[in-house]
């Protein structure tokens, strides 16, 4: 059975490089929930429809999954202080791109040139927080990779909401303040020293995979890690214009707030259940995430907010919990030379499950309406995680 004290670190790391490295990932992460409430403004000013939103949603994650296929193990090779701070320059300019955006084109560009900068920074940023993390406490970096992304996306959708609500400059400010943030990650970047000692030729062929050794393990938490992933890209794509609707708002700080409950419960629900075992922290994850479902589907139906915002609550604390579970159960059984390939094919599958159905999902508003696509979105989530409750317990039975 995988606990936390079964991962030890096998490079040399700093704990100067472990909170920088944090740092990054987080920023990246806020940057992707910051467009979140700013999608209605850009709709209202640049006219497009629901089914546009989502695109523009999901170009992010393909140029992502593009880039990681074929940097996956890129980090592997090359270190992981160069692909980090290659990223971090890409990701600048793409703030950039953002602050001079005056139509769909250039938002185009932004939200592709993020997901570039996404997809390097992904693989190199989860195995340096391994590499990183101090001896005495092995758990550290699968517990930082699995609650930083769901903090930073919860911020990211929550200030900016505020910021848009509040601040002048709704469309530039944040963008700004991000562009400095990641100027100064990057500085900092250039004094964690280097955690992978060998290096090796560039192969820029797609380098993911699952080891035959943990090939049964990645099945079973496959199904948890889609229901997880198309939870967060349900509530950051259309989950602002659901809200709003049941509220009859057009407040963008509610806009922000499904995003906020979703990601921020489950980033506190990764650190609760942190000493828990994998096994038990993922299905215990999954049964929150159903019964968060079932109650974000009954305020959906009775256009009750405050009841969506507790489902959102609900659901968000079994996205962290059954997440750091799968994602533990899988680094822990991985080999150390082939960790970054088993990290890209984990975020592989988590990119495709965040934004290929909300794509689908924006398609289907147009033709049956918000509030039942939300709702049959919502099911299949359910279902999915209830499948990988059945495939974690038999796995129990057959390994004791």
């Amino acid at each position: 059975m995988a606990t936390a004290t079964d991962l030890r670190p096998e490079r040399v790391g700093s704990r100067f490089g472990l909170w920088v490295v944090t740092a990054v990932l987080g920023l990246f992460l806020f940057a992707a929930g910051a467009p979140t409430p700013l999608y209605g403004m850009y709709a209202a000013r640049w006219g497009f429809t629901p089914a546009t939103l989502t695109v523009i949603f999901a170009v992010y994650a393909v140029a992502l999954l593009a880039t990681l296929l074929v940097t996956g193990s890129l980090s592997d090779a090359v270190g992981r202080r160069p692909v980090i701070l290659a990223a971090l320059a890409l990701q600048s300019l793409s703030m950039v791109a953002f602050l001079v955006a005056d139509g769909l084109g250039w938002l185009f560009v932004a939200r592709i040139g993020q997901g570039v900068a996404t997809g390097l920074v992904t693989a190199a940023v989860a195995a340096a927080l391994i590499d990183h993390q101090p001896a005495n406490r092995p758990g550290l970096g699968p517990l930082l990779n699995a609650v930083t992304p769901m903090l930073g996306l919860a911020f990211g959708s929550l200030v900016a909401g505020a910021l848009v609500q509040y601040a002048p400059h709704p469309l530039r400010l944040v963008y700004a303040l991000m562009l400095a943030g990641f100027v100064l990650l990057a500085v900092a970047m250039l004094r964690v020293p280097e955690s992978v000692a060998e290096r090796r030729p560039v192969d820029l062929h797609p380098r993911i995979g699952v080891a035959p050794e943990t090939r049964a393990m990645f099945w079973v938490a496959l199904p948890c890690i889609v229901a997880c992933w198309a939870l967060g890209g349900l509530f950051l794509s259309l989950g602002p214009s659901l809200i709003r609707q049941l509220g009859h708002s057009t407040n963008h700080l509610l806009g922000g707030a499904t995003a906020f409950a979703l990601c921020a419960a489950g980033a506190l629900a990764g650190v609760l259940v942190r000493g828990w075992t994998s096994h038990r922290a993922m299905l215990t994850g999954c049964a929150l995430l159903v019964a968060g479902l079932v109650i974000a589907v009954t305020a959906i139906t009775t256009a009750h907010v405050v009841l969506l915002l507790v489902g959102s609550v609900v659901a968000g604390a079994g996205f962290g919990a059954a997440f750091l579970g799968a994602f533990r159960t899988l680094v822990v059984a991985a080999d150390p030379a082939r960790r970054g390939e088993l990290i890209a094919a984990l975020y592989v599958v988590a990119y495709l499950a965040f934004s290929l159905p909300a794509v689908v999902a924006g398609l289907l508003t147009t033709r049956v309406g918000l509030r039942a696509t939300s709702v049959g979105y919502a099911v299949v989530v359910a279902m999915l995680a209830a499948c990988s409750i059945a495939a974690a317990a038999r796995r129990q039975r057959r390994t004791g």
